[in-house]
């Protein structure tokens, strides 16, 4: 007999902690996504950076090149892809465990005090940052918003695409814990 979605839009018999349990048993990799937030002001300061940690990042499509990012509703990140079309993402390393934890914490301080003491480089393409020591780092343009549930899947076009370090081991994202492989 199939399953019926309750009013709450879940299956009769799978809750939010056993759903939560069995998709943490997938081993996902981490990236940061960053964008440039421009300036209400034209003549006002510069704008600020965006940060946010995500495990929810994958290839899409290699002709023509696109990757996609699941964002949750109403998030700084979602509201402000819903209007800036270029966005980054840098896949951390294993020795970036400090960096997935800072951007992933709730009720935290500016973005701009997050990325006070990490190395990186503006993004020619999207102006986003990319962080310096990343694995892999990509630029993207939004090709595609996805309502899915309390997410937004933002599928993006890659511009540019490097690999400005092939040091370490990348950084994964298992059981609720930052790991690394081996």
């Amino acid at each position: 007999m199939p399953l019926t979605p309750t009013t709450d839009g879940h299956a009769d018999g799978v809750s939010d902690d056993e759903f939560r349990a069995a998709m943490s048993r997938l081993a996902a990799g981490v990236v940061l996504v960053t964008a440039h937030e421009p300036a209400l002001d034209p003549d006002g300061p510069g704008g600020e950076d965006v940060g946010m940690t995500a495990t929810a990042f994958m290839s899409v499509s290699l002709d023509p090149p696109l990757v996609l990012v699941s964002l949750r509703d109403g998030s700084r990140m979602d509201d402000l892809l819903a209007e800036q079309p270029l966005w980054a993402v840098s896949v951390l390393s294993e020795s970036q465990r400090h960096v997935a934890g800072r951007f992933a914490m709730k009720g935290r301080i500016s973005d701009r005090l997050l990325f006070e003491d990490i190395p990186y480089v503006r993004g020619e393409a999207s102006g986003a940052l990319l962080v310096g020591g990343a694995l892999a780092t990509l630029e993207c343009r939004t090709e595609q918003r996805v309502p899915a549930g309390d997410h937004t899947l933002v599928i993006g076009r890659v511009l540019t695409a490097s690999v400005p370090s092939a040091d370490g081991g990348p950084l994964a994202y298992f059981k609720g814990r930052y790991r690394q492989l081996g």
